[in-house]
């Protein structure tokens, strides 16, 4: 599903396509392209960091660094999907402080059984994703965070167990209302072998 955008000086002008690294203005080489640059990255060691706003601001950069020139900053431009619009930028600091500060608050769910993880790394993601603070790419970021937080809680991350569509489902639900779905995702990843 492509974005809803105000213009977007990101995009090459005219398209939907966001300006890249190689120049590429077709939208599925663009893609094919994200996709490669974010598996290479992603069996990098990722960067060190402390689980807070300045850590997920560079996992962003590190997994897209090849591919957009501003990864890892905060958007500049209002931006929806499905009708609906996703936190406004000129809030988007403060809500991501929010958010870590109540993750630092929560010892990053260390501790928990891997039911009450799951139900409260739902609500975190839930959040991000409603925040949405990157232009793109939000959704492979926020699971690879996922993947941090539950190492760091001493949990297993299963990644055999994401499916596309299911994700896509999940945080459309959990932006909804319904964090249900997604929490029940995020425990088939941390306890499915």
């Amino acid at each position: 599903m492509v974005y809803t955008a105000e213009y977007d000086p990101l995009c090459y002008l005219g398209t939907p396509v966001l300006r890249n690294k190689l120049d590429l203005t077709d939208q599925a080489e663009l893609d094919e392209f994200e996709t490669a640059m974010f598996v290479l990255r992603s069996d990098e060691p990722w960067p060190e960091g402390d689980l807070d706003v300045i850590h997920y601001l560079a996992l962003h950069q590190h997994l897209f660094q090849d591919v957009y020139d501003w990864a890892g900053e905060i958007r500049t431009i209002r931006i929806g999907k499905g009708g609906n619009w996703f936190c406004y930028p000129e809030f988007i600091a403060n809500e991501l402080n929010r958010i870590f500060r109540e993750l630092a608050q929560a010892n990053y769910f260390r501790g928990l059984a891997p039911a009450d993880f799951a139900i409260q790394a739902a609500h975190l993601l839930a959040e991000i994703n409603a925040v949405h603070p990157f232009r793109e790419s939000n959704g492979r970021t926020q699971l690879t965070f996922l993947a941090l937080l539950a190492e760091r809680a001493g949990l297993p991350f299963n990644a055999e167990v994401l499916d596309r569509d299911r994700v896509i489902d999940a945080m459309i639900e959990s932006f909804a209302g319904s964090e249900q779905p997604l929490a029940r995702l995020i425990l088939d990843i941390i306890t499915e072998p």
